[in-house]
């Protein structure tokens, strides 16, 4: 039998019923110590006689294992494999990060790439049905990880995203987008979006123009995810022989800048939109489902999802019996005749 638990977090209350296991042996042994300090137990017998310290341990008992099967339910076991025919919603998205040297600017904490990266897991958590591609770019682009809804692989792939990932410096958002197009697996236009996580420095690479093509014969809107203070900006920090300096050019520290005006209009050329976080901490689950998945969405292929058949009912029904009866249990011996 291959038995799952879906609610695991919820056995923590097997700690409760634990303490009340000890307060309920505590009570009837303090009470039954109390007793036998004011009688002896042939008097006690006599002055109450309809007490019972037995019915009162079977009350506390069906009390526990009714918390216990309770827990049981909660916990959500299941047990038995069905296949159930999914047909799956949504829209391809290709995500595009930006790896150049820039994004290790420390004007959003820890830094601007791993900001971009704990955004792309919240738009995983988000996706839904969406099939998910990951592109990586700098003076090159790369695909890292074609359109899939197994968001598991495209995470162990961005986990390892480093600016080491773009063998050539700079920033090409144009050929980023571009080949996010190329990538796309059908001719369906429309239903397609594309999301760049960059900070707006661009090297010559016409993403204008390319974000209005892919707009155009694809259908694939383009949205721009700004990263980086655009006033101040920031210097980018770089290792050499072990020491940790500033990234100079002819001589003088390079600060690098958002470029919110920049990304603004390449999405409105891509139909799309320009989402500034800056330095600030968006909330990019909330914005994908907005911004993003809210479009259009179509049927992709049906598929074979495993489930396993849900058993809770099976713990729950019998805890609550018990607790039925409990409640009409008394504590009271019944008198003969």
């Amino acid at each position: 039998m291959d038995l799952k638990f879906f609610q695991l977090g919820y056995l923590h209350a097997l700690w409760i019923v634990a303490a009340l296991v000890g307060v309920i042996a505590y009570g009837l042994a303090r009470r039954r110590r109390a007793l036998q300090r004011f009688a002896t137990a042939n008097l006690l017998g006599a002055l109450t006689p309809e007490a019972s310290m037995g019915r009162l341990w079977g009350k506390s008992s069906l009390v526990l294992a009714g918390l216990v099967l309770l827990t049981a339910a909660m916990i959500d076991p299941r047990w038995g494999v069905y296949y159930q025919d999914v047909r799956q919603r949504g829209i391809d998205v290709f995500i595009a990060l930006d790896v150049s040297k820039s994004m290790l600017a420390e004007d959003v904490s820890p830094n601007r790439l791993e900001r971009a990266k704990q955004y792309i897991r919240e738009i995983l958590d988000a996706a839904g049905g969406d099939r998910i591609g990951l592109i990586t770019f700098a003076g090159t682009t790369s695909l890292k990880c074609p359109l899939s809804i197994d968001y598991g692989a495209v995470r162990m792939v961005l986990d390892e995203i480093d600016v080491q990932s773009a063998p050539k410096g700079g920033t090409l958002i144009g050929d980023a987008i571009r080949t996010a197009g190329k990538s796309f697996t059908d001719d369906v236009k429309g239903y397609k979006a594309i999301v760049v996580f960059t900070d707006g420095e661009d090297h010559d690479s016409y993403p204008v123009e390319a974000a209005r093509e892919a707009f155009d014969k694809l259908g694939a809107r383009v949205y721009l995810v700004g990263l980086g203070d655009s006033n101040e900006g920031a210097r980018i920090p770089v290792v050499v022989n072990g020491v940790r300096r500033f990234l100079e050019y002819q001589g003088q520290q390079v600060w690098s800048r958002m470029n919110p005006a920049a990304l603004a209009e390449i999405a409105l050329a891509g139909g799309g939109a320009a989402i500034p976080a800056g330095t600030a901490r968006v909330d990019m689950g909330a914005q994908y489902r907005e911004r993003i998945a809210s479009r259009d969405q179509r049927e992709f292929e049906q598929r074979q999802v495993e489930r396993y058949h849900v058993r809770f009912a099976w713990f729950a029904a019998p805890a609550l019996l018990l607790l039925f009866v409990e409640a009409l249990m008394s504590e009271r011996r019944v008198r003969a005749g």
